[in-house]
């Protein structure tokens, strides 16, 4: 019988052999490397799913030693479509370089491909083509609506507030900081004239203030039961309703979200032309992940201001259902760069007619590698829009970004530009061995109060996986959110988590930005992040809107290197430094000394490992 089968199989697979072959002789096959292949299947294999929905054409893919073949089966039309989007999604725009076949026969013949010596290349003059870019520029925008930015109404009271007055107050909220980073132009340059950077608004210390004119702002306001504006908002509001450039920086939890989207509310309502001759959306929220874009098309729906429509763009969502509602008609989008930039280049949105433009988490999306996305969005859009940013850091590749796409900002930040952890959290460091770091954890676990709420971090979806199996093996009500859970299990997890159905929730630091759960109790440290800025993230999911809260971070002998980094953000914040965390810190200082002065060389057995990890002596040595 055994034998049977095996020989039953081997007939099925020469017969599917036979019929691939065929098949193949028919089919459109592009040459790719292999490092491109992952791309093109997407994560889950959900990227060759779209590829195949929006073409029609079915698409197989085999893999070679070094490069591997696409194999596009369909009529000519699916082929061909099939074909342009592959190319667009792996950065090439010539056939040839994909290796384009159809069949067995080349359709580039080897004469084709080689350089003609009747035509030498013409020189591309880059002079004249600088030189022109204004004119260009000017072309391309000539047919824009006008634009109205500056809405602001400043109150009498507010105006004749002293400069000691508001110097206190920004002391006394969080120690704000506004600057004015105008910089002088060529014609003031030249002409000698001096230099002076613009009046800084007052700040507003109550919603009245910044929205006595906009009623429904200030119905909305009411309903959903806020007592004061955040110290951010207090000083952001002013500014951005004259209609100026903006610069946030703080920490999470500290009210930035609604810092732009109210004044956004207003900008797209007091436009001169008409919401139906727009021709598209006026708002973009650019942001790092599809978490946070969900979480702010919430905020969006829960003010539902004059009707605006939004609609939230992210990758892993359903694909056609977005296409649906963006061609539709939207007045406010929040995507993702990734997708956002897909829908772009497919001419499915039509970004010519945004005014008002967000850059949220700037610094998280340029650590995802979202910057050459962010610039072809930006290419699209009028360069006289109002430009908003928020940021946790202000690293050089954000000022970078602030500097090319905002105009004469103001910037504003909370506290300090260095990094530092939130105050209101008492961090709490533990120093244990990797094997007792689930131990830890179900002991803080089986001692948590009735209204606690924790929020585990792990570093790895493995981890996270085997964690939260655990959990539930002892009965606990437990979600995770990784990235390799499918978009529906993640909505579901973030969803039980704010709604209390489940108080334990184990992620991964995609969760550790723009996670907005107000009630969160402690954040868990289970691994430590890999740099100290993850860990000011995730500390700041906690201790939000002004509530206190609870950080324990376990840390292991594999920790060392971030331990000097780690007393200085615990010094910012005035919390306890623990002396063994001290002596990690200077022996991982004396370390890296040593290595300078000595650069070991290759040996074998254990002695290498031992000074892999920069520790000598037995295994029991504690830190």
């Amino acid at each position: 019988m055994a034998e049977m089968e095996r020989a039953g199989r081997e007939v099925n697979h020469d017969r599917e052999t036979r019929r691939e072959k065929s098949a193949s002789s028919r089919a459109l096959t592009l040459s790719v490397e292999n490092s491109q292949i992952g791309r093109i299947i997407g994560r889950g294999g959900a990227k060759i799913r779209e590829l195949q929905e929006s073409s029609g054409a079915r698409i197989k893919i085999n893999r070679g030693d070094y490069k591997g073949e696409v194999l596009i089966f369909g009529s000519s039309d699916a082929q061909q479509k099939a074909n342009n989007l592959i190319q667009e999604l792996i950065g090439t725009g010539a056939a040839n370089e994909l290796g384009l076949h159809y069949g067995s026969e080349t359709c580039w013949s080897a004469s084709a491909l080689q350089p003609s010596a009747a035509s030498p290349s013409i020189p591309i003059d880059w002079n004249a083509i600088r030189e022109n870019k204004g004119k260009y520029e000017t072309l391309k925008w000539k047919d824009l609506p006008p634009l109205e930015k500056n809405f602001y109404i400043e109150a009498d009271f507010v105006a004749k507030r002293s400069a000691e007055e508001i110097k206190n107050w920004r002391k006394e909220n969080n120690n704000i900081f506004v600057d004015d980073l105008k910089e002088e132009d060529s014609e003031s340059a030249v002409s000698g004239k001096e230099f002076r950077k613009r009046a800084i608004p007052n700040p507003v210390y109550t919603f009245e203030e910044a929205f006595a004119h906009f009623p429904e702002i200030m119905e909305n306001i009411v309903r959903v039961g806020f007592q004061k504006p955040t110290p951010i908002q207090s000083q952001a509001w002013p500014i951005v309703l004259s209609g100026l450039d903006l610069i946030g920086i703080a920490q999470t939890g500290t009210g930035k979200t609604l810092a732009y989207l109210l004044p956004g509310f207003i900008h797209m309502d007091q436009q001169s032309v008409p919401r139906d001759k727009r021709g598209g959306p006026g708002m973009l929220v650019l942001t790092p992940t599809r978490e946070l874009a969900l979480q702010i098309e919430a905020e969006c729906n829960k003010y539902s201001y004059k009707g605006f429509k939004s609609i939230c763009v992210y990758g892993g969502g359903d694909r056609r259902a977005q296409i649906k509602v963006v061609t539709s008609g939207v007045d406010i989008v929040i995507a993702t760069p990734g997708r956002l930039n897909d829908l772009q280049m497919n001419e499915l949105i039509n970004l010519r007619s945004i005014t008002y433009l967000v850059l949220d988490e700037a610094d998280r999306m340029l650590d995802m590698g979202f910057e050459p996305q962010i610039m072809k969005i930006i290419l699209d859009i009028r360069p006289d829009r109002q430009t908003l940013m928020t940021s946790a850091t202000w690293p050089t590749g954000v000022r970078r970004l602030a500097k090319s796409y905002l105009k004469n900002p103001m910037m504003v930040y909370v506290g300090t530009l260095d990094l530092s952890a939130v105050g209101t959290v008492q961090q709490t460091i533990l120093f244990v061995q990797e094997e007792e770091k689930k131990a830890y954890v179900f002991d803080f676990i089986h001692n948590m109060e009735p209204e606690d709420k924790v929020l585990i971090f792990v570093g790895k979806k493995i981890v996270a996986d085997d964690l939260s199996s655990d959990l539930c093996l002892q009965g606990l009500a437990v979600q995770s959110l990784h990235g390799d859970r499918e978009q529906c299990d993640r909505e579901e997890a973030l969803k039980d988590f704010k709604d209390g159905r489940v108080r334990i929730l184990v992620a991964t630091d995609l969760a550790s930005r723009g996670l907005d759960v107000h009630n969160i109790s402690h954040v868990f440290n289970f691994d430590f992040p890999r740099n100290i800025e993850e860990y000011v993230h995730r500390v700041g999911r906690t201790g939000r809107a002004g509530r206190s809260g609870v950080s324990i971070t376990l840390v292991t002998r594999g920790d060392w290197k971030l331990a000097g980094e780690l007393i200085h953000i615990l010094e910012r914040a005035g919390q306890e430094v623990p002396e063994e965390l001290v002596l990690m810190a200077e022996r991982y200082e004396k370390h890296q000394q040593e290595k300078e002065m000595f650069p070991a060389k290759p040996k074998g057995g254990r002695s290498q490992r031992g000074a892999r990890d920069g520790f000598r002596g037995g295994s029991n040595r504690r830190f």
